[in-house]
C-alpha cells in the first residue's frame, strides 16, 4: 500500500485547511487509518484515527475543530482543519494500521482494528508528509 498526502499549505491563524491521503496499490477501506504530525526534534503525535467502522478518535488538542473522514470510495482518507493555530503547524503524516493484505484488499485485524488510542506502534504504513504552516 502507498500512502500519498497532499493538500497542505501556509494558513493564518482561524484559518483551514483539508488534507487528503490517497492510499494506492491495494484498497484499504477495512484499515483503520489516522492522521500524526511531527515537527523537528519533536515526537510523532497522533491527531485522529478512524476505523473500517467509522468509530473515530481526536487528540484532544484537535477535538471540536478537527474532522478525520474517508471518501465515498473509502480508498481516500481527509482532515479537515478548521480554526488552525500556530501549534497546529507541523508535517502533517497520514498512516494505516495493516494486519494482512490479500485479493487486493488491506484489513486492520485485532488491536489494530480499535481506535481506543492514537498509538503510533499499531501503525506500518505511512506517507510522505505534507507540510502545515499556521502564522499568527
Amino acid at each position: 500500500v502507498q500512502l500519498v498526502e497532499s493538500g497542505g499549505g501556509s494558513v493564518q491563524t482561524g484559518g483551514s485547511l483539508r488534507l487528503s491521503c490517497a492510499a494506492s496499490g491495494y484498497t484499504c477501506s477495512s484499515c483503520t487509518m489516522g492522521w500524526f504530525r511531527q515537527n523537528p526534534g519533536k515526537e510523532r503525535e497522533g491527531v485522529a484515527a478512524i476505523a473500517s467502522d467509522g468509530s473515530t478518535v481526536y487528540a484532544d488538542s484537535v477535538k471540536g475543530r478537527f474532522t478525520i473522514s474517508r471518501g465515498d470510495a473509502k480508498n481516500t482518507l481527509y482532515l479537515q482543519m478548521n480554526s488552525l493555530k500556530p501549534e497546529d503547524a507541523a508535517m502533517y503524516y497520514c498512516a494505516a494500521a495493516i494486519s494482512y493484505c490479500s485479493l487486493g484488499r488491506c484489513y486492520s485485524s485485532g488491536k489494530k482494528s480499535s481506535v481506543s488510542g492514537l498509538k503510533r506502534a499499531d501503525y506500518n504504513y505511512w506517507g510522505q508528509g505534507t507540510q502545515v504552516t499556521v502564522s499568527s
